[in-house]
């Protein structure tokens, strides 16, 4: 096996939709806290979605927040947390060698789309256009921002990758840091999609939108009367660092980077593939140099579709069946919804702190699970409680439209 400079996590900055920072988002999930709203959509009138709570005015000012985005809001508030987390200071000596990677699902939809409403009540005179529009819309926005906020000069940009760009601005970040062109990297994902009709439009044309008259029962992965998705906005971002970098100054490390894998299914739009997610899996555990039976929670990608929960389970058992051994299986949604670019990031955060305190949270509101998405491991209802020390990997897939997929392996430090 090729060595290579260890990576670890010093600093976890987020906000979700029940939580914004690490220990408020692990109590509510934990504790089963859900907080999905009813909110009036532009087009479409009232859907349930996972809205965010924190005070975009802790790192930027009225006319900041105005002049930028959802998106960079949130980015702003993930890195400057994620800083103070670990304990970082910013300064002439590092601003250079620090770089931002942050996934996204997509970005600019919302600002076309309030833009284009805005001139619809002036006859569309586009002398009304808004000149930080193209700021606000470059694929780079989210990561930009962080920079300009935060006084960093290194390089930032933001990875495209669908609903597994969580888990691809982690892996990012972790490459550059081993190729040697930073010493921290700001890495991780958010999303703003909840502010976009579009997508709420596209997944209730696909009958993908999840609806209850309970919204907080309404995000039901592996459940038999699953309907959809619940569209989250969030973000969660990590302070990734060289091992000998973080022990010189004696940081604390939640955990170390092991392994990871991403790849293409080449066979449909959105229809998941799962040869290839199960391929991906299987290379992710390879290149963490360990066996598949020695991986001990999997959180799953599973949206709450019919058949996207379903072929993640055929991939998981292509693994894991003939290990001997499954992993405990758990999914985040349930609580939080899918946050889409921030999905992989947030879910690895409500399992990180597994390593400290040995719960493994389970999966929610399964009040009958589909017979096809039954496993060995899955945490249907309650959770598990074991030693700590005992947890020493944890696998965390995310996957996208166009077959984009990416598994991430995270292991205890052990110096």
């Amino acid at each position: 096996m090729i060595k290579r400079d260890r990576i670890v996590i010093t600093g976890i900055g987020l906000t979700s939709p029940n939580g914004n920072d690490l220990c408020e988002f692990r109590k509510n999930i934990l504790a089963g806290e859900v907080r999905f709203q009813n909110i009036d959509l532009r087009y479409i009138g009232k859907v349930i979605a996972g809205v965010c709570s924190y005070n975009p005015l802790k790192y930027q000012n009225k006319k900041e927040v105005r002049a930028g985005t959802r998106a960079g809001s949130v980015s702003v508030y993930c890195a400057r947390e994620a800083v103070a987390d670990a304990g970082i200071s910013i300064n002439d000596s590092n601003r250079s060698r620090i770089g931002i990677y942050i996934g996204i699902t997509e970005h600019g939809n919302v600002e076309t789309e309030n833009e284009i409403a805005n001139i619809s009540n002036y006859n569309y005179d586009v002398k009304f256009w808004n000149h930080y529009h193209n700021p606000r819309t470059v694929a780079n926005n989210p990561a930009g921002e962080v920079t300009v906020n935060m006084g960093i000069t290194g390089p930032h940009y933001c990875i495209g990758g669908a609903c597994a760009a969580g888990n691809l601005g982690i892996i990012q970040g972790a490459q550059q840091l081993m190729l040697g062109e930073t010493d921290i990297a700001i890495a991780g994902g958010v999303s703003e999609s909840i502010h976009t009709f579009g997508i709420f439009a596209s997944f209730k044309s696909q009958n993908a939108l999840a609806y209850h008259e309970n919204p907080n029962k309404a995000s039901r992965p592996f459940d038999l009367d699953r309907n959809g998705i619940v569209v989250s906005e969030g973000g969660a971002l990590y302070i990734l660092e060289r091992l000998e970098d973080a022990k010189k100054r004696n940081a604390r490390i939640y955990a170390e980077i092991a392994g990871w894998s991403t790849n293409s299914d080449g066979t449909s739009y959105v229809l998941p593939n799962p040869e290839r997610q199960a391929e991906c899996m299987a290379n992710a555990i390879s290149h963490a140099g360990i066996d598949a039976k020695d991986v001990n929670i999997l959180n799953t990608h599973a949206t709450a579709t019919k058949a996207g929960d379903i072929q993640e389970c055929e991939a998981i058992r292509k693994v894991f069946a003939s290990s001997g051994k499954y992993p405990f299986i758990n999914n985040t949604k349930g609580f939080i919804g899918h946050a889409m670019g921030a999905a992989g990031a947030l879910e690895l955060a409500g399992n990180i702190p597994s390593f400290q305190d040995g719960i493994i949270h389970p999966c929610h509101n399964i009040d009958q699970l589909d017979p096809e998405c039954d496993m060995p491991g899955l945490l249907s209802k309650e959770k598990t409680v074991l030693e700590p020390q005992k947890i020493r990997f944890i696998l965390n897939n995310s996957f996208g439209m166009l077959g984009i997929n990416s598994s991430l392996i995270i292991k205890r430090f052990e110096d």
